[in-house]
């Protein structure tokens, strides 16, 4: 009997997880990867140590224009199948607060793990191989590329965003999807750093510090986080950062104006920090003004925050005045930063926008646009936040797609 010809365009994580479960499903699959070998993106996440997925999983871990859309993916292949699935390849999962790593801490055993399997499956991939183009024919596919046609039964588009280019994603995917008939959500730096107005960030650069991050745009409220921010020579960076950085991202791109108000010190209200300031001028009266801050802030940031004020940082603790104590804890407390531009594509984890999500069924991953056409992984309109999220929905979306285009009869529908 004749196999299903699957053929998958991208060999990331999402790529790979398609090829896998395409396979197991008795399929016949090759994998079309332009790149000199498949999954390097894998090999960059986590800090190299691959934070797999994430024990914790609700619909606001996800972004995308159409809310419902990501956790009906995850559903659809859950934490728990996911954790199942790399179990049987090998990978023995390691629990640190709900992120889940391989328990070997290397995100090479991950990748390894998948091209193991595929090589067992017996899936060809064909590794420095450009696509040409895409020709449909009736409900199959003939894929023109630089070694030669492919004719696929079924197609899964797993190309990736344009997210760290250097890992492969070039975006190429998002113009196959276009001529295929899909529409994309202008693809923008998500996870990344922002770059802020003034000079006074190189004074900051290197500084880590706890902090509460809150972004508005035009007056109005549209993300915050808590976690390390790190400061550097242009401006803002760190944990918090990333997962309000896509709502800097789209703001900016439609020209509207974007601040971020910098708690630093977020365990203390308002008027706690004005009266721990007070305090602490009292009983350091003989010391400086930048002095009195030892032991309670960063010295460089104290020193940045004092000056902002207009105060004298030799200025003695027991002269400052109640209006001065206000103006320095409006400083700690709501420091604004103006943001110029998010770092490029080339400093981001992934993208936000991508192919609209609502001419894709998220039971099966195949498009509504075309039949026997598959979408799975970053090339779709949905971005996670950090913490394992992009993965679990490369995972998840892969899987799927390689299950249902296995059966494009439609026996084995997810």
């Amino acid at each position: 009997m004749r196999k299903q010809q699957v053929v998958i365009i991208g060999g990331g994580a999402a790529g790979l997880a398609a090829a896998v479960s395409a396979a197991r499903c008795g399929a016949q699959v090759t994998i079309v990867e332009h790149m000199d070998r498949v999954g390097k993106k894998i090999l960059s996440t986590g800090n190299g140590r691959c934070n797999m997925t994430n024990l914790y999983m609700e619909p606001e871990c996800y972004r995308s224009n159409d809310k419902s859309f990501p956790m009906k993916v995850i559903q659809g292949f859950p934490v728990k199948e996911t954790l199942g699935f790399f179990r049987d390849l090998g990978i023995e999962p390691k629990d640190r607060n709900g992120y889940i790593y391989p328990n070997s801490d290397q995100a090479s055993a991950v990748l390894d793990v998948l091209r193991q399997e595929v090589d067992h499956l017996g899936v060809r991939v064909l590794l420095s191989c450009e696509v040409k183009g895409i020709e449909s024919v009736g409900h199959t596919y003939r894929v023109n590329t630089s070694q030669g046609v492919l004719e696929a039964d079924a197609l899964i588009l797993a190309t990736g965003s344009k997210a760290a280019p250097a890992t492969g994603s070039d975006g190429s995917g998002y113009e196959l999807a276009k001529k295929l008939g899909h529409s994309v959500i202008k693809p923008l730096p998500a996870l990344v750093q922002l770059r802020c107005q003034g000079t006074m960030y190189r004074q900051m650069a290197g500084i880590r510090t706890e902090a509460k991050v809150s972004l508005f745009s035009d007056g109005k409220l549209l993300a915050e986080d808590r976690g390390e921010l790190q400061l550097t020579d242009y401006g803002l960076s760190g944990i918090p950062i990333f997962q309000i950085s896509r709502f800097a991202s789209r703001a900016l791109d439609q020209g509207r104006k974007v601040i971020v108000k910098v708690d630093f010190m977020p365990s203390w209200k308002d008027g706690d920090a004005f009266g721990l300031l007070k305090k602490r001028a009292a009983r350091m009266e003989y010391k400086t003004a930048e002095e009195m801050f030892t032991g309670l802030l960063n010295k460089k940031l104290a020193l940045v925050l004092i000056r902002l004020a207009g105060i004298d940082p030799c200025r003695k603790a027991g002269g400052l005045s109640p209006g001065q104590l206000k103006h320095l804890v409006q400083q700690l407390k709501s420091y604004e930063a103006i943001i110029m531009s998010v770092n490029p594509f080339a400093n981001a984890q992934i993208c936000c926008g991508g192919v609209d999500v609502k001419e894709v069924n998220a039971l099966t991953m195949e498009s509504r646009i075309r039949k026997n056409l598959y979408l799975a992984g970053e090339l779709l309109d949905v971005d996670g936040i950090c913490g394992g999220y992009n993965l679990q929905f490369a995972w998840s979306s892969g899987v799927i797609a390689g299950r249902n285009a296995s059966n494009t009869d439609g026996r084995n529908r997810t």
